[in-house]
């Protein structure tokens, strides 16, 4: 049971405890402007020990407005009350720790006491959260002579550790090593670069175990000169459940798991240059019941080893496995970055151990290698709640993320309600840095929902909102909205700043939606739910970037059904989802749709208008097949989502994935898989294709391209803070507070020395280190 101290509420005062009121002696004293403070009573108009516990344990109410006495008539804040209703629940709580201190209480007493106690410190929080002080600031907290921030910077790092690539002794040929394998380290230094070339079958019929072929591509490191070197690292084998009916059984950990250590230095960068490389798909999935989520990697075109280094649920086609981080609550969005890389926008309800987030929900922008590993995690940075809802990657890396947000956002730019959800869209640079920001909103709800580059660097917003956007017409419901956002940078040091040019508002008196957008030179498309029926628009963008309206198509009823991708690939419009309606006006069938719910591809000519070259393709069973993502490459589609799952399943009931090939024109099904995960739920949640992402290094578990040896250390990159977020330090001795404003540039270095300034040098700030982050430990100074 911990102490009650109440000398922060004396401070609003600027008096002590013995402070009461103004001096009797003075002949012409000025009228009270200030209700007498509960603590400034004497000692015999004070309630005694005796009687605050029996209050305190009457089960009544500690913190009550109605019962803080004022005794001045219309005092000038509505605070006092609040703060003498606080005050008395706090002395009735300091009692109770006062009595649980003598010696003469029995257990039942003090379990009783203890009990009190926590709902008295319970209801005191709930207390606080909600009341809403005008002239002072209370958060609830616990005091200390030292803090450390639970936030971390990463420390730049010359290591790269792979997933599991083998199991077993090591005295045992390696699977991932069998074969042709063939690859390049390129090594870049100030003098130059080179490429190293490795191909184990120069070793001839030397065994490929795991220490000999270490000894052999480390032996070409050497004689290049090249001080990096790759040594194997041993994984912990874990437990692996498995679900046999109803039951989930819970099997022994397996051999023992190798995996590998690029060691490098800070004077080498180091990239991996696969010798042949084809396209791979990546497909972000819920796993489980307990809210797990991973990244799958297909290799279509290629071998991949079977099962490699321990995987559960490998399927054919599959090359590689990956977890995302605790806290992930879903995924909607992914891209495939220009480096083979992919980018997913996800939804957290808690950040991790070095990145908290601010609120009770955040957005966090994640890069993924083509290993599968993290590089980059960048969030949001909501006060209180936001989603991600699209995300879109420019040729030249660019990426934007749009959502909704509820709550502050950038610092000084409210929305038009503290609880009424707002668009967002945020646009980083190629190492996911954030460049601007636009949060434009209706006065009631809005979303984007959609967000696509356009070939003049503009960047194009679609939603729906409740109300009229900025520089719109509302129409009734729920409308759909695009929007777009030009960039302007008086020079090359200035930050960027982003306006927006133009707006269009539609749809029914219903309710309606933009599901997907697409931008191809000046012509925007959008495609989603209008009033229960699937409907495209297309735009023409001009100058400004505005969209004018050129023509509308109905592609009749929903049924239930939603839009999961739209694009322009060989002069067609390709649209793509799930329904219930078997007949939709999309042109001549070449699937039929074979019940429930199923995927649906139809390509149509670009102005909307019906031909006989319309085709439309249904895809699954019998069952209910969804759409969760589908992309084109190269004119080809991929779709992934749930695969025919009897019609009524209930929610726990087993799903199993997809991921199909499409020809559109055609109709026929070019490759397709499916599988199960973790207690018999895998739930495909979005995908990506990227060119020449597949190759011989996923079984090594070594990425393509560059290893990020360093990342950002400013704040705003690293941790859940934005430019322009502020909090205050107080001078211990003076009790002033001050500002400490987060700029752009700033890191924990010069955060820190801000905090010490702020504190008139009375607090000492430094900077810890371990093993891979840098956190600030504040300090009392002596």
């Amino acid at each position: 049971m911990a102490a009650i101290n109440n000398s922060y509420l004396l401070g609003l005062f600027g008096a002590g405890a013995g402070l009461g009121g103004l001096p009797s002696a003075a002949p012409a004293a000025k009228p009270k402007t200030q209700p007498t403070a509960p603590w400034s009573l004497d000692a015999k108009e004070k309630p005694s020990q005796s009687e605050l516990l029996r209050s305190a344990l009457s089960g009544r109410k500690l913190v009550n407005e109605e019962n803080a006495v004022l005794d001045v008539k219309g005092a000038s804040s509505s605070d006092y009350r609040k703060i003498f209703a606080l005050y008395q629940g706090l002395t009735m709580l300091e009692a109770l720790t006062t009595r649980a201190g003598e010696r003469n209480v029995g257990r039942l007493e003090s379990d009783q006491l203890s009990r009190r106690f926590a709902s008295g410190m319970a209801e005191v929080t709930v207390f606080l959260a909600s009341a809403q002080f005008d002239g002072v600031r209370i958060v609830q907290g616990v005091s200390a002579s030292q803090s450390q921030s639970t936030a971390a910077v990463a420390r730049d790092s010359s290591k790269y550790l792979t997933g599991p690539i083998h199991d077993g002794a090591l005295t045992d040929e390696v699977a991932a090593f069998q074969g042709d394998v063939r690859f390049g380290v390129t090594v870049k230094t100030i003098a130059g670069s080179q490429t190293v070339a490795i191909d184990l079958a120069e070793m001839g019929s030397t065994p490929r175990t795991m220490d000999a072929v270490l000894e052999h591509i480390n032996g070409k490191l050497e004689a290049a000169g090249v001080q990096t070197r790759i040594h194997r690292q041993m994984i912990e084998a874990e437990p692996r459940t498995v679900k046999v009916g109803d039951k989930t059984i819970t099997l022994p950990a397996g051999p023992t798991r190798w995996g590998l250590t690029v060691s490098g230095t800070s004077a080498e960068t180091i990239s991996f240059v696969p010798a042949e490389a084809r396209d791979s798909i990546q497909v972000v999935q819920g796993v489980g019941t307990k809210g797990g989520h991973e990244v799958l990697k297909f290799d279509p075109n290629g071998n991949p080893v079977a099962g490699a280094g321990g995987e559960s649920f490998w399927v054919e086609g599959r090359s590689g496995v990956s977890n995302l981080p605790d806290g992930v609550e879903t995924v909607r969005a992914s891209a495939a970055g220009p480096d083979g890389s992919m980018w997913i926008v996800a939804d957290v309800s808690a950040g991790s151990s070095t990145q908290p987030i601010k609120g009770q929900a955040d957005v966090v922008l994640m890069k993924l290698d083509s290993a599968g590993n993290v590089v980059v995690s960048r969030a949001l940075g909501a006060a209180s709640k936001a989603s991600g809802y699209a995300i879109a990657v420019d040729a030249d890396g660019r990426v934007a993320v749009a959502g909704s947000v509820v709550g502050a956002l950038v610092p000084g730019e409210a929305g038009a309600s503290a609880t009424t959800a707002d668009s967002f869209v945020t646009v980083f640079d190629a190492d996911g840095r954030e460049q601007w920001t636009q949060r434009r909103g209706a006065r009631a709800e809005d979303e984007a929902t959609a967000v696509s580059f356009g070939a003049d660097g503009r960047v194009y917003v679609a939603g729906r909102a409740k109300s009229a956007m900025p520089g719109a017409l509302a129409v009734g419901g729920w409308d759909g909205y695009v929007q777009a956002f030009s960039e302007s940078q008086i020079h090359s040091l200035a930050p960027i700043k982003a306006t927006a040019t133009g707006a269009a508002q539609f749809g029914t008196a219903g309710d309606d939606n933009v599901q997907a957008m697409t931008v191809d030179g000046d012509n925007l498309y959008t495609a989603g739910v209008e009033n229960g029926a699937f409907v495209l628009r297309h735009f023409r963008v001009g100058p400004t970037g505005a969209p004018e309206l050129l023509s509308v198509r109905n592609l009749g009823a929903s049924s239930g059904g939603e839009i999961a991708g739209l694009a322009v690939a060989n002069g067609r419009l390709i649209v793509s989802g799930a329904t219930g309606n078997g007949a939709l006006n999309a042109g001549q069938v070449a699937n039929a749709h074979a019940g429930g719910q199923d995927a649906f591809v139809a390509t149509l000519s670009t102005d909307l208008t019906a031909s006989g070259a319309d085709r439309l393709t249904y895809y699954g069973g019998e069952g209910d097949d969804t759409a969760a993502d589908v992309k084109v490459h190269d004119g080809k589609v991929w779709l992934t989502g749930v695969s025919d799952r009897p019609v009524g399943a209930k929610k726990d009931d087993p799903t199993r994935g997809y991921l199909a090939r499409l020809d559109a024109q055609t109709g026929q099904v070019e490759w397709s898989q499916s599988w199960t995960a973790a207690e018999g739920q895998a739930k495909p949640l979005a995908l990506t294709v990227s060119s020449g992402g597949a190759s011989v290094l996923d079984r090594l578990g070594l990425p393509q391209g560059e290893i990020d040896q360093s990342d950002s250390k400013a704040l705003v990159d690293a941790t859940a803070v934005r430019a322009g977020d502020r909090f205050y330090v107080q001078n211990p001795a003076t009790g002033r507070q001050t500002a400490v404003t987060i700029e752009a540039k700033d890191t924990l270095q010069s955060l820190a020395r801000k905090i010490e300034l702020a504190s008139g040098r009375h607090l000492k700030v430094t900077i810890k280190t371990d093993r891979d982050y840098l956190t600030a430990w504040t300090a009392t100074r002596a």
